[in-house]
């Protein structure tokens, strides 16, 4: 018997779409990500479901704010993940 799929070897994008705790190899979804605040252009390291209000260091802005699971950015700020 022959298997349409295989279950050892899945593809990259199926491990992907697969939920957190059935992959293989299981592995947060969260993530570190580099916030640009849109006035003083200060970055700041922000928790992608971070559960308080982050605000830029320099400016006192709000950059995020949390929501039910991720945060929210305020509109302006730019971001990116933070690599390993």
């Amino acid at each position: 018997m022959v298997l349409a799929v295989d279950l050892l070897n899945p593809s990259a994008l199926t491990e992907k779409r697969a939920h957190k705790l059935k992959r293989i190899v299981p592995r947060p979804d969260s993530y570190f990500m580099d916030v640009k605040c849109s006035g003083c252009l200060n970055i700041t390291v922000v928790f992608s479901n971070s559960q308080s209000v982050v605000t830029c260091p320099g400016c006192s802005t709000v950059l995020c704010q949390p929501t039910g699971g991720r945060a929210r950015l305020t509109e302006g700020c730019s971001f990116r993940k933070k690599s390993n």
